[in-house]
């Protein structure tokens, strides 16, 4: 292993590459960027170095190869290059790592090839995965790459919220069972609600509400997952920004036979053009919201139908929980949307939950408590909710530098 302290993380996509290089003595960000449109005619890439200003290249990538290359070249021009002996290893967001990875791996050859294996469960992402693992394993064959997967975390669920109630043997052939995903947020999300808490992970019951355009929650005991809304693939759970969520499996078989529609049709409509998009035409939160305030009854329902199933999650968890110490809500909409927050934990008085109305309108980049010490009622608030920003990327760097510093002590 290199004596270096830093790691590189890198989430490649289809059509970008998102990038952070971070020092692990003490956590902070030397850089971060983001290349998007790879493959198409109007690239872009938006690089900002630690306290310097954004810098925007506007060109064509035409392959991954090349964009990771100008993200290489941006670099050393802050003196950040990849030939750095202070780098100490690559950390890869992998998406579906199935049964066999539940931890994060040194890639090899023989991990790449079972990460090809598992691309039938999840098309849409370990294939540009493999494409960033690819290109940077060229740019630098001597340096740890380490492959940090989505559905990790969740590995420990116990067999009886894992299987699907159909046949064991035709489910174990195809490797259909749930894995999650998002497992790096609900991982770091539920550690950082403890220690906002003032308490060991492992004395804390937590959901989690990791809401973006993807949204998942998760209902973690003592900082282990113990059941989660994503299922085989990401399209179970909550209603999130194309895609619809909880369906009756019937609906997939009704439109096949009598609405006419392919297979690969249904698979579009509901990863694609479900979910808020489907309900009201718009899938960002922020517009829903404007929309439903101008008295707009498509964007109405699309929010209620998005926070009842969000509310129908908190109930079922907190039930599979049987103590429940935090609510956390998290990432884009999580974050940011004070109203979904309300709506979300209204009416659950009776369970300990409330949020108070001037905490929670505060916007802030720190964790922090949005409940009441007392509800209005003057009962105790037991159940502390919180805004807790995620960081996926710290996540994964944390995680690849502990595995490269572990194996160059064995």
């Amino acid at each position: 292993m290199s004596a270096g302290t830093r790691v590189l993380v890198l989430n490649a996509g289809s059509s970008s590459v998102k990038y952070q290089l971070i020092d692990m003595l003490d956590g902070d960000r030397l850089a971060s960027g983001l290349v998007e449109r790879i493959g198409e005619a109007g690239g872009r890439l938006v690089h900002t170095p630690r306290g310097g200003a954004e810098r925007e290249a506007v060109q064509a990538f035409p392959d991954h190869g090349a964009a990771l290359k100008a993200v290489s070249d941006e670099l050393a021009a802050d003196g950040l290059g990849l030939d750095s002996p202070e780098l100490a290893a690559i950390g890869h967001r992998v998406v579906h790592g199935g049964l066999r990875f539940t931890e994060p791996t040194v890639i090899t050859d023989e991990v790449l090839q079972e990460i090809r294996r598992l691309i039938p469960v999840a098309p849409l992402h370990n294939p540009a995965n493999i494409t960033g693992i690819e290109v940077a394993r060229t740019l630098r064959p001597d340096l740890p790459q380490v492959a940090v997967f989505d559905t990790a975390f969740h590995a420990s669920m116990p067999e009886h919220a894992a299987r699907y109630a159909i046949d064991r043997a035709v489910a174990d052939e195809h490797r259909v069972r749930r894995y999650g995903f998002h497992g790096t947020s609900h991982q770091y999300v539920s550690r950082a609600t403890a220690r906002l808490l003032g308490k060991d992970p492992a004395e804390v019951n937590v959901i989690v509400l990791h809401l973006g355009n993807g949204a998942s929650a998760s209902a973690v005991s003592g900082g282990r997952c113990v059941d989660t809304s994503m299922g085989l693939t990401p399209l179970e759970g909550l209603v999130m920004g194309t895609r619809s969520g909880d369906i009756d499996a019937g609906v997939v078989f009704h439109l096949h036979r009598v609405g006419g529609l392919s297979i690969d049709g249904i698979d579009d409509l509901l990863n694609r053009r479900s979910g808020l998009l489907g309900l009201c035409g718009d899938n960002d939160m922020r517009e829903i919201m404007r929309r439903a305030d101008e008295g707009d009854a498509d964007a109405k329902l699309a929010f209620d139908a998005y926070v009842h199933r969000l509310r129908k999650y908190i109930g079922g968890y907190y039930a599979v929980l049987g103590r429940v110490d935090a609510i956390a809500f998290t990432a884009g909409v999580g974050e940011n949307a004070a109203p979904v927050r309300a709506a979300a934990t209204a009416g659950l008085e009776e369970l300990g939950i409330a949020v108070d109305p001037e905490l929670n309108s505060v916007r802030s980049r720190e964790p922090r408590i949005i409940s009441p010490a007392l509800l209005p009622s003057g009962g105790s608030a037991r159940v502390a909710v919180a805004v807790v920003p995620t960081d996926e990327e710290l996540e994964i760097a944390r995680q690849a530098f502990a595995l490269v510093h572990r194996s160059s002590e064995n």
